[in-house]
Protein backbone atom coordinates (compact mmCIF):
# COMPACT_ATOMS: atom_id res chain seq x y z
CA UNK A 1 0.00 0.00 0.00
CA UNK A 2 1.33 3.42 -0.99
CA UNK A 3 -0.28 6.59 0.35
CA UNK A 4 0.03 9.95 -1.42
CA UNK A 5 0.91 12.85 0.87
CA UNK A 6 1.06 16.48 -0.26
CA UNK A 7 3.54 18.62 1.65
CA UNK A 8 3.02 22.38 2.00
CA UNK A 9 6.12 23.60 3.87
CA UNK A 10 4.94 27.21 3.71
CA UNK A 11 6.80 30.07 5.36
CA UNK A 12 9.20 30.90 8.19
CA UNK A 13 10.02 27.79 10.21
CA UNK A 14 7.49 25.78 8.19
CA UNK A 15 10.09 24.15 5.88
CA UNK A 16 12.28 23.23 8.87
CA UNK A 17 9.57 21.42 10.83
CA UNK A 18 8.16 19.88 7.64
CA UNK A 19 11.50 18.20 6.94
CA UNK A 20 11.37 16.57 10.37
CA UNK A 21 7.73 15.51 9.92
CA UNK A 22 8.45 14.01 6.49
CA UNK A 23 11.34 11.94 7.84
CA UNK A 24 9.22 10.81 10.79
CA UNK A 25 6.32 9.70 8.57
CA UNK A 26 8.70 7.92 6.21
CA UNK A 27 10.41 5.97 9.00
CA UNK A 28 7.16 5.10 10.79
CA UNK A 29 5.73 3.82 7.50
CA UNK A 30 8.82 1.71 6.88
CA UNK A 31 8.59 0.17 10.35
CA UNK A 32 4.86 -0.56 9.94
CA UNK A 33 5.16 -2.03 6.44
CA UNK A 34 3.53 0.48 4.13
CA UNK A 35 4.84 3.15 1.78
CA UNK A 36 4.30 6.87 1.33
CA UNK A 37 4.89 9.03 -1.73
CA UNK A 38 5.41 12.76 -1.16
CA UNK A 39 4.86 15.73 -3.44
CA UNK A 40 5.79 19.24 -2.34
CA UNK A 41 4.16 22.53 -3.36
CA UNK A 42 4.64 26.22 -2.57
CA UNK A 43 1.92 27.65 -0.36
CA UNK A 44 1.18 30.86 1.52
CA UNK A 45 3.84 33.53 1.31
CA UNK A 46 6.18 31.24 -0.60
CA UNK A 47 3.49 30.85 -3.26
CA UNK A 48 2.90 34.62 -3.36
CA UNK A 49 6.62 35.12 -4.01
CA UNK A 50 6.67 32.50 -6.77
CA UNK A 51 3.22 32.78 -8.36
CA UNK A 52 1.62 35.96 -7.04
CA UNK A 53 -1.10 34.18 -5.06
CA UNK A 54 -1.11 32.11 -1.83
CA UNK A 55 -2.96 29.08 -3.25
CA UNK A 56 -2.66 28.17 -6.91
CA UNK A 57 -5.00 25.90 -8.84
CA UNK A 58 -2.17 23.38 -9.27
CA UNK A 59 -1.50 23.25 -5.52
CA UNK A 60 -5.20 22.91 -4.74
CA UNK A 61 -5.51 20.05 -7.24
CA UNK A 62 -2.50 18.29 -5.67
CA UNK A 63 -4.12 18.61 -2.26
CA UNK A 64 -7.50 17.36 -3.45
CA UNK A 65 -5.96 14.27 -5.05
CA UNK A 66 -3.84 13.33 -2.02
CA UNK A 67 -4.64 10.90 0.78
CA UNK A 68 -3.49 13.49 3.33
CA UNK A 69 -1.89 16.93 3.46
CA UNK A 70 0.82 18.19 5.81
CA UNK A 71 1.25 21.94 6.29
CA UNK A 72 4.23 23.57 8.01
CA UNK A 73 3.21 27.19 8.69
CA UNK A 74 2.14 30.29 6.78
CA UNK A 75 2.51 34.05 7.12
CA UNK A 76 4.95 36.69 8.23
CA UNK A 77 5.45 40.45 8.14
CA UNK A 78 7.06 40.22 4.70
CA UNK A 79 3.58 39.91 3.18
CA UNK A 80 1.74 42.46 5.33
CA UNK A 81 1.20 44.71 2.32
CA UNK A 82 0.70 42.00 -0.28
CA UNK A 83 -2.48 42.06 -2.36
CA UNK A 84 -3.45 38.71 -0.80
CA UNK A 85 -2.10 37.63 2.58
CA UNK A 86 -0.71 34.09 3.04
CA UNK A 87 -3.47 33.31 5.55
CA UNK A 88 -6.06 33.82 2.81
CA UNK A 89 -4.66 30.74 1.11
CA UNK A 90 -5.12 28.70 4.29
CA UNK A 91 -8.73 29.78 4.73
CA UNK A 92 -9.43 29.00 1.08
CA UNK A 93 -7.78 25.60 1.33
CA UNK A 94 -9.82 24.64 4.39
CA UNK A 95 -13.00 25.70 2.62
CA UNK A 96 -12.20 23.86 -0.62
CA UNK A 97 -11.29 20.66 1.22
CA UNK A 98 -14.40 20.82 3.40
CA UNK A 99 -12.39 20.26 6.58
CA UNK A 100 -14.84 21.73 9.05
CA UNK A 101 -13.54 20.19 12.30
CA UNK A 102 -10.15 20.98 13.79
CA UNK A 103 -8.96 18.59 16.51
CA UNK A 104 -6.25 19.88 18.83
CA UNK A 105 -5.16 17.44 21.59
CA UNK A 106 -3.44 18.84 24.66
CA UNK A 107 -1.76 16.56 27.16
CA UNK A 108 1.02 17.07 29.68
CA UNK A 109 3.74 14.45 29.86
CA UNK A 110 5.01 14.08 33.47
CA UNK A 111 8.48 15.20 32.43
CA UNK A 112 7.03 18.48 31.16
CA UNK A 113 5.27 19.40 34.39
CA UNK A 114 8.07 21.77 35.41
CA UNK A 115 8.20 23.36 31.95
CA UNK A 116 4.72 24.83 32.27
CA UNK A 117 4.15 28.36 33.59
CA UNK A 118 1.47 26.80 35.84
CA UNK A 119 2.21 24.92 39.05
CA UNK A 120 2.82 21.19 38.47
CA UNK A 121 -0.05 20.17 40.77
CA UNK A 122 -2.49 22.07 38.54
CA UNK A 123 -1.51 20.46 35.25
CA UNK A 124 -0.49 16.96 36.30
CA UNK A 125 -2.64 14.49 34.35
CA UNK A 126 -4.26 17.14 32.14
CA UNK A 127 -5.48 15.54 28.91
CA UNK A 128 -8.04 17.33 26.78
CA UNK A 129 -9.10 17.66 23.16
CA UNK A 130 -10.36 20.90 21.64
CA UNK A 131 -12.75 20.42 18.69
CA UNK A 132 -12.97 23.71 16.82
CA UNK A 133 -15.42 24.48 14.02
CA UNK A 134 -13.17 25.54 11.15
CA UNK A 135 -15.05 26.78 8.09
CA UNK A 136 -17.76 29.05 9.47
CA UNK A 137 -18.21 31.95 11.85
CA UNK A 138 -16.58 35.36 11.77
CA UNK A 139 -13.46 34.21 9.89
CA UNK A 140 -15.61 33.39 6.86
CA UNK A 141 -18.29 36.06 7.25
CA UNK A 142 -18.90 39.16 5.14
CA UNK A 143 -16.43 42.01 5.71
CA UNK A 144 -17.05 45.68 5.17
CA UNK A 145 -14.81 48.69 5.68
CA UNK A 146 -15.62 52.37 5.59
CA UNK A 147 -13.34 55.36 6.14
CA UNK A 148 -13.91 55.30 9.90
CA UNK A 149 -15.77 52.03 10.55
CA UNK A 150 -15.50 48.31 9.88
CA UNK A 151 -17.76 45.26 10.16
CA UNK A 152 -17.14 41.50 10.36
CA UNK A 153 -20.24 39.31 10.18
CA UNK A 154 -20.52 36.03 12.15
CA UNK A 155 -22.98 33.48 10.78
CA UNK A 156 -23.70 29.84 11.67
CA UNK A 157 -26.38 27.45 10.46
CA UNK A 158 -27.81 24.59 12.47
CA UNK A 159 -26.30 22.12 10.02
CA UNK A 160 -22.81 23.55 10.44
CA UNK A 161 -23.10 23.22 14.20
CA UNK A 162 -24.52 19.70 14.10
CA UNK A 163 -21.78 18.24 11.92
CA UNK A 164 -18.90 19.47 14.09
CA UNK A 165 -20.80 18.63 17.29
CA UNK A 166 -21.23 15.07 16.07
CA UNK A 167 -17.47 14.65 15.78
CA UNK A 168 -17.05 16.03 19.30
CA UNK A 169 -19.73 13.72 20.76
CA UNK A 170 -18.35 10.66 18.98
CA UNK A 171 -14.81 11.43 20.10
CA UNK A 172 -15.99 11.92 23.69
CA UNK A 173 -17.36 8.37 23.55
CA UNK A 174 -13.84 7.14 22.84
CA UNK A 175 -12.34 9.18 25.66
CA UNK A 176 -13.83 9.84 29.12
CA UNK A 177 -17.39 10.56 28.03
CA UNK A 178 -17.50 14.26 28.89
CA UNK A 179 -18.17 17.14 26.50
CA UNK A 180 -17.95 20.85 27.33
CA UNK A 181 -19.52 23.15 24.75
CA UNK A 182 -18.15 26.70 24.84
CA UNK A 183 -20.13 29.70 23.60
CA UNK A 184 -21.23 33.23 24.53
CA UNK A 185 -24.96 32.54 24.58
CA UNK A 186 -25.67 35.34 27.04
CA UNK A 187 -24.69 37.88 24.37
CA UNK A 188 -24.43 36.44 20.84
CA UNK A 189 -27.35 35.17 18.73
CA UNK A 190 -25.10 32.65 16.97
CA UNK A 191 -24.10 31.30 20.38
CA UNK A 192 -27.76 30.91 21.38
CA UNK A 193 -28.30 28.75 18.29
CA UNK A 194 -25.06 26.90 19.07
CA UNK A 195 -26.17 26.04 22.61
CA UNK A 196 -29.71 25.05 21.59
CA UNK A 197 -28.41 22.80 18.80
CA UNK A 198 -25.76 21.05 20.91
CA UNK A 199 -28.20 20.55 23.79
CA UNK A 200 -30.80 19.00 21.50
CA UNK A 201 -28.24 16.65 19.94
CA UNK A 202 -27.02 15.54 23.34
CA UNK A 203 -30.53 14.71 24.55
CA UNK A 204 -31.58 13.07 21.30
CA UNK A 205 -28.49 11.15 20.18
CA UNK A 206 -25.91 11.10 22.98
CA UNK A 207 -27.60 10.63 26.37
CA UNK A 208 -24.54 8.61 27.46
CA UNK A 209 -22.29 11.68 27.18
CA UNK A 210 -22.02 14.11 30.10
CA UNK A 211 -22.65 17.49 28.47
CA UNK A 212 -22.11 20.87 30.06
CA UNK A 213 -21.89 24.43 28.71
CA UNK A 214 -19.51 27.28 29.52
CA UNK A 215 -19.26 30.87 28.42
CA UNK A 216 -15.97 31.44 26.64
CA UNK A 217 -14.60 33.86 29.24
CA UNK A 218 -15.31 31.38 32.02
CA UNK A 219 -13.78 28.56 29.98
CA UNK A 220 -10.60 30.59 29.43
CA UNK A 221 -10.29 31.09 33.19
CA UNK A 222 -11.11 27.47 34.05
CA UNK A 223 -8.59 26.19 31.52
CA UNK A 224 -5.85 27.75 33.61
CA UNK A 225 -7.37 27.10 37.03
CA UNK A 226 -8.41 23.45 36.60
CA UNK A 227 -7.42 21.99 33.20
CA UNK A 228 -7.97 18.42 34.40
CA UNK A 229 -11.73 19.11 34.52
CA UNK A 230 -11.89 19.13 30.71
CA UNK A 231 -12.15 16.10 28.44
CA UNK A 232 -13.50 17.20 25.01
CA UNK A 233 -14.11 20.90 24.40
CA UNK A 234 -16.37 21.90 21.51
CA UNK A 235 -16.49 25.47 20.27
CA UNK A 236 -16.82 27.77 17.28
CA UNK A 237 -14.06 29.03 15.02
CA UNK A 238 -12.68 32.15 16.70
CA UNK A 239 -13.18 30.91 20.28
CA UNK A 240 -11.41 27.66 19.39
CA UNK A 241 -8.51 29.52 17.82
CA UNK A 242 -7.96 31.52 21.01
CA UNK A 243 -8.58 28.76 23.56
CA UNK A 244 -6.31 26.23 21.85
CA UNK A 245 -3.41 28.69 21.81
CA UNK A 246 -4.03 29.33 25.50
CA UNK A 247 -4.10 25.59 26.15
CA UNK A 248 -0.73 25.17 24.44
CA UNK A 249 0.88 26.76 27.49
CA UNK A 250 -0.23 23.90 29.74
CA UNK A 251 2.67 21.66 28.65
CA UNK A 252 4.98 24.66 28.31
CA UNK A 253 5.32 25.55 24.62
CA UNK A 254 3.08 26.19 21.62
CA UNK A 255 5.68 24.22 19.68
CA UNK A 256 4.41 20.96 21.20
CA UNK A 257 0.89 20.88 19.79
CA UNK A 258 -0.36 19.47 16.53
CA UNK A 259 -3.76 19.55 14.89
CA UNK A 260 -5.95 17.59 12.49
CA UNK A 261 -8.50 19.32 10.25
CA UNK A 262 -11.10 16.78 9.13
CA UNK A 263 -14.22 16.64 7.01
CA UNK A 264 -16.54 13.88 5.89
CA UNK A 265 -14.01 12.41 3.47
CA UNK A 266 -10.29 12.40 2.74
CA UNK A 267 -8.02 14.24 2.52
CA UNK A 268 -7.49 15.79 5.91
CA UNK A 269 -5.14 18.68 6.61
CA UNK A 270 -2.56 18.29 9.39
CA UNK A 271 -0.42 21.09 10.83
CA UNK A 272 1.28 22.22 14.04
CA UNK A 273 -0.66 25.01 15.71
CA UNK A 274 2.32 27.37 15.99
CA UNK A 275 2.90 30.19 13.53
CA UNK A 276 5.73 30.77 11.09
CA UNK A 277 8.02 32.39 13.74
CA UNK A 278 9.94 34.52 11.22
CA UNK A 279 12.28 35.77 13.96
CA UNK A 280 13.92 32.33 14.20
CA UNK A 281 13.35 31.10 10.64
CA UNK A 282 16.39 29.49 9.04
CA UNK A 283 18.25 29.24 12.35
CA UNK A 284 17.41 25.59 13.15
CA UNK A 285 15.86 26.68 16.47
CA UNK A 286 12.25 25.60 15.92
CA UNK A 287 10.55 23.02 18.13
CA UNK A 288 9.46 20.16 15.82
CA UNK A 289 7.35 18.24 18.36
CA UNK A 290 4.11 19.89 17.20
CA UNK A 291 4.93 18.88 13.65
CA UNK A 292 5.67 15.33 14.81
CA UNK A 293 2.34 15.15 16.65
CA UNK A 294 0.64 16.44 13.50
CA UNK A 295 2.42 13.69 11.57
CA UNK A 296 1.06 11.16 14.07
CA UNK A 297 -2.46 12.53 13.59
CA UNK A 298 -1.97 12.32 9.82
CA UNK A 299 -1.03 8.66 10.11
CA UNK A 300 -3.86 7.87 12.53
CA UNK A 301 -6.83 9.98 11.46
CA UNK A 302 -5.75 10.69 7.89
CA UNK A 303 -4.54 7.29 6.76
CA UNK A 304 -5.97 4.92 9.36
CA UNK A 305 -2.48 3.73 10.36
CA UNK A 306 -2.89 3.92 14.14
CA UNK A 307 0.05 1.62 14.88
CA UNK A 308 2.49 3.82 12.97
CA UNK A 309 1.07 6.89 14.71
CA UNK A 310 1.67 5.35 18.11
CA UNK A 311 5.25 4.54 17.14
CA UNK A 312 5.82 8.28 16.76
CA UNK A 313 4.12 9.13 20.04
CA UNK A 314 6.04 6.46 21.93
CA UNK A 315 9.33 7.78 20.52
CA UNK A 316 8.40 11.33 21.54
CA UNK A 317 7.47 10.12 25.04
CA UNK A 318 10.91 8.57 25.37
CA UNK A 319 12.49 11.86 24.32
CA UNK A 320 10.47 13.70 26.97
CA UNK A 321 11.53 11.20 29.62
CA UNK A 322 15.17 11.75 28.64
CA UNK A 323 14.57 15.52 28.51
CA UNK A 324 15.78 15.61 24.91
CA UNK A 325 14.29 18.99 24.05
CA UNK A 326 14.78 22.12 22.01
CA UNK A 327 15.68 25.46 23.57
CA UNK A 328 12.10 26.64 24.17
CA UNK A 329 11.75 23.79 26.69
CA UNK A 330 15.18 24.33 28.23
CA UNK A 331 16.93 21.72 26.10
CA UNK A 332 20.02 21.86 23.89
CA UNK A 333 18.79 20.22 20.67
CA UNK A 334 18.33 22.07 17.43
CA UNK A 335 15.29 21.35 15.26
CA UNK A 336 17.24 19.02 12.97
CA UNK A 337 18.97 17.30 15.89
CA UNK A 338 15.59 16.62 17.50
CA UNK A 339 14.49 15.03 14.24
CA UNK A 340 17.56 12.80 14.14
CA UNK A 341 17.03 11.80 17.78
CA UNK A 342 13.41 10.91 17.00
CA UNK A 343 14.50 8.55 14.22
CA UNK A 344 16.97 6.91 16.59
CA UNK A 345 14.22 6.42 19.17
CA UNK A 346 11.91 4.96 16.51
CA UNK A 347 14.53 2.42 15.52
CA UNK A 348 14.89 1.35 19.14
CA UNK A 349 11.17 0.74 19.78
CA UNK A 350 9.87 -2.81 20.29
CA UNK A 351 7.36 -2.56 17.44
CA UNK A 352 5.22 -5.45 18.68
CA UNK A 353 4.63 -3.76 22.05
CA UNK A 354 3.37 -0.27 21.26
CA UNK A 355 0.76 1.45 23.38
CA UNK A 356 -2.83 1.24 22.03
CA UNK A 357 -4.30 4.50 20.77
CA UNK A 358 -7.73 6.09 20.48
CA UNK A 359 -8.58 7.16 16.93
CA UNK A 360 -10.44 10.41 16.30
CA UNK A 361 -13.79 9.83 14.61
CA UNK A 362 -15.15 11.87 11.74
CA UNK A 363 -18.65 11.05 10.57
Amino acid sequence: MTYRITLLPGDGIGPEVTRVARAAIDRAAEISGFKVAFTEHAFGGASIDQYGEPLTEATLAACQSADAIFLGAVGGPKWDNASARPEAGLLALRKELGVYANLRPVSVHPALSDRSPLRPELIEGADLLIVRELTGGIYFGERERGPDWASDKCTYSQGEIERVARIAFETARLRRGKLTSVDKANVLTTSKLWRETVTAMGSREYPDISLDHMYVDAAAMHLIRAPRDFDVVLTENMFGDILSDEASMLPGSIGLLGSASLGDERPGLFEPIHGSAPDIAGQDKANPFGAIESAAQLLESGLGEAKAAQHLRDAVAQMHEAREWTADLGGALTCSQAGIKLLERLDQLPTDQVTPSVKAVAS
